[in-house]
C-alpha cells in the first residue's frame, strides 16, 4: 500500500485539488448551502460515503444533508461502474493505467473493486491499493477541517454552540481509532483467525448505518432541496475523472 500509494500520490494530490476547486465554484453559483457542498465535495474527491460519515459530525451536518450527500455520491457510483470499464477499453488503457484512473476517480472502495475486477484482476488489484491510499487523505483532510472550524469558533461569542476541540465536539474520533487500528493490523497484533469475522461485522455495521441514515431521512426535505446538489455531484465527479486521466497523460 505505501509503495503503491507513493506512485499514485501525485494523481491523488490533483484530484482532490480538482475536486474541491470545483465544489467551492460550483457550490458558490449553484447556491448549495455550505455544509451539504462540503460532504459532496468530500465524498466524491476522497472515499464516498466513509468520507461523508467522518466529516458529517465534525460539520455537525443534518440528517438529511448526510443522506442527499450519500445518495448523490452512490448515484455516481453506479454510473462508474457502469462506465468506467468500457470507456477504460476504448481509451486502450493497461491494467495499471486503469486501475490508477478507477482508484483516483471512483468514490467509494466497494465501487473501485466492482470497476477494477471488471476490468481484469491486475487492474482490480492495483486500483483497490490506489484507492485505499487515497482513503488515507481523510486522516489530514478531517484534521484540517476541524481545526479551521475550530479556530472560527474562537472569533465567535461564547455560548454561541460553536463546538471546540477541547470539548471534543469535532474532534474526528472516527480517524484516530482508524488509525489505532490501521496500526494494531500492520503490526500484526490481529489473529489472521479473527479478520473473517471482523470483515463480517464491518459489513454488518456499514449496512446497519447506511440504512440508519436512510430511515431517518425526510424525503419531501431532499425533494424540496431540488437538483442542484446532483448537479453539484456531477459538476464534481467529472472534474475528478478528467483530471485524473490528464494528469495520467501528461
Amino acid at each position: 500500500v505505501a509503495r503503491v500509494g507513493r506512485a499514485s500520490l501525485r494523481i491523488t494530490l490533483v484530484t482532490l485539488t480538482l475536486a474541491f476547486i470545483a465544489t467551492w465554484l460550483l457550490r458558490r453559483l449553484l447556491r448549495i448551502p455550505g455544509k451539504l457542498a462540503v460532504l459532496v465535495g468530500v465524498g466524491t474527491a476522497i472515499c464516498g460515503g466513509s468520507a461523508i460519515a467522518a466529516v458529517a459530525p465534525i460539520l455537525q451536518a443534518e440528517e438529511h444533508d448526510t443522506a442527499f450527500a450519500l445518495s448523490t455520491i452512490f448515484l455516481f457510483n453506479l454510473l462508474a461502474v457502469l462506465f468506467f470499464p468500457p470507456l477504460g477499453h476504448m481509451l486502450g488503457m493497461d491494467a495499471s493505467q486503469f486501475g490508477l484512473w478507477a482508484g483516483t476517480a471512483i468514490n467509494d472502495t466497494s465501487s473501485v473493486v466492482a470497476a477494477g475486477y471488471a476490468y481484469g484482476h491486475a487492474a482490480g488489484d492495483y486500483a483497490v491499493i490506489v484507492k485505499l491510499a487515497r482513503a488515507s487523505m481523510i486522516v489530514p483532510v478531517c484534521l484540517l477541517l476541524a481545526g479551521a472550524l475550530a479556530w472560527r469558533a474562537r472569533g465567535q461569542a461564547a455560548g454561541s454552540g460553536q463546538p471546540s476541540l477541547r470539548s471534543g465536539g469535532i474532534v474526528p474520533w472516527f480517524i484516530l481509532w482508524f488509525i489505532a487500528a490501521s496500526l494494531l493490523r500492520s503490526a500484526g497484533w490481529v489473529p489472521a483467525a479473527a479478520l473473517g469475522g471482523l470483515h463480517l461485522a464491518a459489513s454488518m455495521a456499514m449496512v446497519l448505518a447506511l440504512a440508519a441514515i436512510g430511515l431517518s431521512s425526510n424525503l419531501q426535505h431532499m425533494r424540496a432541496t431540488g437538483p442542484r446538489p446532483v448537479l453539484l455531484g456531477l459538476g464534481v465527479w467529472l472534474a475528478v475523472a478528467l483530471g485524473s486521466l490528464a494528469a495520467q497523460a501528461l
